[in-house]
C-alpha cells in the first residue's frame, strides 16, 4: 500500500513544469530608471549584468507587448536615457563590450567588484563625468578610457595597476584622480597635462621619485604621497602655485624638502626619518599653518623655528627632541603644540599635560628680555568688542577662540564675527561650559580641531556630529564615557582625554581605526583589551599614565605600531618599574616574552 500510497503523491506534470526564477533585476526597478534616469544595483550579488540593463532605452518594454491602457505616469515611450548607472558591491568580473549601448551615462560606479579589465567600448561614453573603479583588481586602464573629455572624476585605488598609459594626459577636465593603494613605481610624463586637476592622490604605491611634470599642475590643491618610498622631493614641485596640502608621510625623508610654495598652508611628513631641520627649508614655508613632523628622529629644534610666523598647530610627537628653545614661545599664532614621546629634560611631565598655553606660558618665563606683561589684559586703546573678538584670527587663520574666561557661555557675538568663514580651529578651553555651545554647529563642514578643555563637560555627544574632526582635546572635564556615534569621525587622529573620570578604556575608541594618539592618563582606567587596541593600526602613542591597572595583559605587546606606551602611575606589578622606566621598546618586548604559547 505504501508504494502506491507514494505514487498518488507524486505529481503527474512535473516533468512538464519550467522552474520560475527571480529576474536578477527587478522589473520594477527598470520601469523606474526609465523614469527617473538613474539606475542603483549595488549590493545586489550580480556575477554578470543583464543584458535587459545595457538594453534599458533600446528595447521595447514588456508591458508594451501587452493589450493594456497607459496613463499619463506609464508612457514608456517617455522614457529618460539612463545617466547614472551604480553597480557597485558585487561580484562582477567583467563588464560587457554592450555598455557602448548607454552613451548618455555620467556617472558609472563599478568599484568593490572583481573586475580585471574594462571592455575597450568604455571609450564611447562620451558624457561620462564620474567614473568609479576602485576596489577592484585591475592590472591596466585601456587606452579607450583616456578619450573621455568630459570626464572629472577618475577614482582607481585598491588595484593592482603597475603602470598608466601615456595618454591620460588627455583627460583635460579631470579634476580628481585618486591612483592610491596600487603598485605604481613611475608616472606617465603626460600627467603634467591635467590643467584643471585639483586633487591627486598617489598614496601607498612604490614611487621611488616624483617627476618633475607635477609642476605643471598649476590648480592642483590637495596632493598625497604618503606610503611611497620616496628619499627626496624634487624643488620643482613649489613650483604648483596652488598646492595647500601636502601628505609625504610614510617616506623615507631625511630632510625636510625646499618647499616655497606660495599657498602651502598644511605639511604632514610625518613617519619619515627625518633627523635635523635645515633653517632655509623653514624660511621657505611662508604660509604654513600646520606642520606635522611627528615619528622622525629629530634631535635639535632650532631657534628658526619662530621664522613659521602663521604656523598654529606643530607636531613632533615621538621624537628624541631632548631641549626646547625658549624662542618658540614667541610664535605668535601658535596654539597647539604636541611634544608626546620626546626625551624632554628639565620641563615637568605635568607642566606638558597642561597643555599648549601653559607650556609656552612657561617657556615665556625663560626669556629674560621679555617685559612680564606684554600681551596681557586691555590696553586703553583696545575697544571692548576687540578683546572679546579677534577678528583677524578668524579671518585670516581661520580661528575661532574664547580661552580662559571662565565664561559660562561664549557670547552670540564671537559666532557673528565668524559668520561665513570657514573655521577650522576651536579653542574654548578654561571656562566653565557644561555642553557644546549649540552655535558651534554652523561650521559643521569647516571645523578640523576643537579644543574644549579645563571645562565642565559631562557629555561631548555633539561633537560626533564634525565630520572633519581631525583633533580633539577634551582633558580636565567630567566625561565618564564617549558617545557610540563617534565612531563617525573617520578622519580623527588625536583625542586628549586626561584628568577626567573614566573608569575603563572607551569602547568606541576601538571602532576609530584612524586614531594616531590616544592619551588617558589620569583617569580610573581599570582594563584595556589589547585584542581591539592591536587592530587600531594607526595608534603611536597611547598614554594610561596615573590610571588603575591591576595588571598589564601580555597580548599588548603585539601592537608593533605603538612608538610611545606611557603606563607608570598604575598599581600593577609586573612589568616592574625598572622594565617601564627603559621606554617603549622595552615594555612591549617584556610582554611579547610573557605570550603563552
Amino acid at each position: 500500500m505504501s508504494r502506491f500510497k507514494r505514487a498518488d503523491q507524486m505529481d503527474s506534470l512535473a516533468g512538464f513544469r519550467t522552474e520560475k526564477t527571480e529576474p536578477a533585476v527587478p522589473y520594477g526597478l527598470l520601469k523606474a530608471a526609465r523614469k527617473s534616469g538613474q539606475l542603483n544595483l549595488s549590493g545586489r550579488g550580480l556575477t554578470d549584468v543583464p543584458q535587459d540593463v545595457y538594453r534599458l532605452n533600446i528595447d521595447t518594454p514588456e508591458e508594451a507587448q501587452q493589450n493594456v491602457s497607459f496613463g499619463a505616469s506609464d508612457r514608456w515611450w517617455e522614457q529618460t536615457d539612463l545617466t547614472k548607472l551604480l553597480l557597485s558591491s558585487n561580484q562582477l568580473t567583467k563588464l560587457s563590450d554592450d555598455i557602448r549601448l548607454l552613451p548618455a551615462l555620467t556617472t558609472l560606479d563599478l568599484h568593490d567588484n572583481q573586475l580585471s579589465s574594462l571592455p575597450n567600448t568604455l571609450g564611447e561614453l562620451q558624457e561620462l563625468q564620474q567614473l568609479r573603479l576602485s576596489h577592484n583588481q585591475l592590472r591596466s586602464l585601456p587606452v579607450e578610457v583616456c578619450a573621455l573629455k568630459n570626464l572629472c572624476s577618475l577614482t582607481l585605488q585598491k588595484n593592482l595597476l603597475e603602470i598608466l598609459p601615456e595618454e591620460l594626459g588627455q583627460l583635460e577636465n579631470l579634476t580628481q584622480l585618486d591612483l592610491s593603494s596600487n603598485h605604481l613605481k613611475g608616472l606617465p610624463s603626460s600627467l603634467g597635462r591635467l590643467a584643471c586637476l585639483q586633487t591627486l592622490n598617489l598614496s601607498h604605491n612604490q614611487l621611488s621619485c616624483l617627476p618633475d611634470c607635477l609642476a605643471q599642475l598649476s590648480n592642483v590643491k590637495l596632493l598625497d604621497c604618503s606610503n611611497n618610498q620616496l628619499t627626496d622631493i624634487p624643488a620643482s614641485i613649489s613650483e604648483m602655485t596652488a598646492l595647500e596640502q601636502l601628505y609625504l608621510r610614510h617616506n623615507k625623508l631625511r630632510l625636510l624638502p625646499k618647499l616655497p610654495a606660495p599657498a602651502l598652508k598644511e605639511l604632514y611628513v610625518g613617519n619619515n626619518q627625518i633627523e635635523q631641520l635645515e633653517t632655509e627649508k623653514l624660511a621657505c614655508l611662508s604660509a604654513i599653518s600646520l606642520l606635522e613632523l611627528r615619528d622622525n628622529k629629530i634631535k635639535i629644534l632650532p631657534e628658526q623655528i619662530t621664522l613659521l610666523s602663521t604656523l598654529t598647530r606643530l607636531d613632533l610627537t615621538n621624537n628624541d627632541i631632548a631641549t626646547l628653545p625658549a624662542t618658540l614661545s614667541l610664535l605668535p599664532n601658535l596654539k597647539v603644540l604636541l611634544l608626546e614621546g620626546n626625551p624632554l629634560r628639565g620641563i615637568r611631565r605635568d607642566l606638558l599635560t597642561k597643555g599648549t598655553n601653559e607650556l609656552l606660558k612657561y617657556l615665556r618665563g625663560r626669556i629674560k628680555e621679555e617685559p612680564e606683561k606684554a600681551d596681557e589684559g586691555t590696553t586703553a586703546m583696545t575697544l571692548p568688542s576687540q578683546a572679546r573678538v579677534n577678528v583677524h584670527n578668524i579671518k585670516t587663520l581661520k580661528l575661532l577662540e574664547y580661552s580662559e574666561k571662565q565664561a559660562g557661555e561664549i557670547p552670540d557675538e564671537l559666532f557673528d564675527a565668524a559668520a561665513d568663514q570657514n573655521v577650522t580651529t576651536v579653542n574654548f578651553s578654561k571656562n566653565q561650559l557644561t555642553s557644546t555651545p549649540p552655535r558651534l554647529a554652523e561650521f559643521l563642514s569647516s571645523i578640523s580641531d576643537i579644543n574644549l578643555s579645563f571645562n565642565r563637560l559631562t557629555s561631548c555627544s555633539d561633537v560626533c556630529k564634525f565630520l572633519q574632526l581631525m583633533h580633539i582635546d577634551l582633558r580636565n572635564n567630567q566625561l565618564s564615557d564617549l558617545p557610540s556615534e563617534m565612531k563617525n569621525l573617520t578622519k580623527l587622529r588625536s583625542i586628549i582625554l586626561n584628568y577626567n573620570r573614566f573608569n575603563s578604556f572607551p569602547e568606541v575608541l576601538y571602532q576609530i581605526i584612524s586614531l594616531e594618539t590616544v592619551l588617558l592618563g589620569n583617569n580610573q582606567v581599570g582594563k584595556v583589551d589589547p585584542h581591539c587596541l592591536i587592530k587600531m593600526v594607526n595608534l603611536s602613542t597611547l598614554d594610561l599614565s596615573n590610571n588603575d591597572l591591576l595588571n598589564v595583559p601580555p597580548e599588548l605587546g603585539l601592537c608593533t605600531s605603538l612608538r610611545c606606551l606611557s603606563l607608570e602611575g598604575n598599581p600593577f606589578r609586573t612589568p616592574r618599574a625598572a622594565i617601564v622606566a627603559k621606554g617603549t621598546d622595552a615594555v612591549l618586548e617584556y610582554l611579547r616574552d610573557r605570550i603563552p604559547t
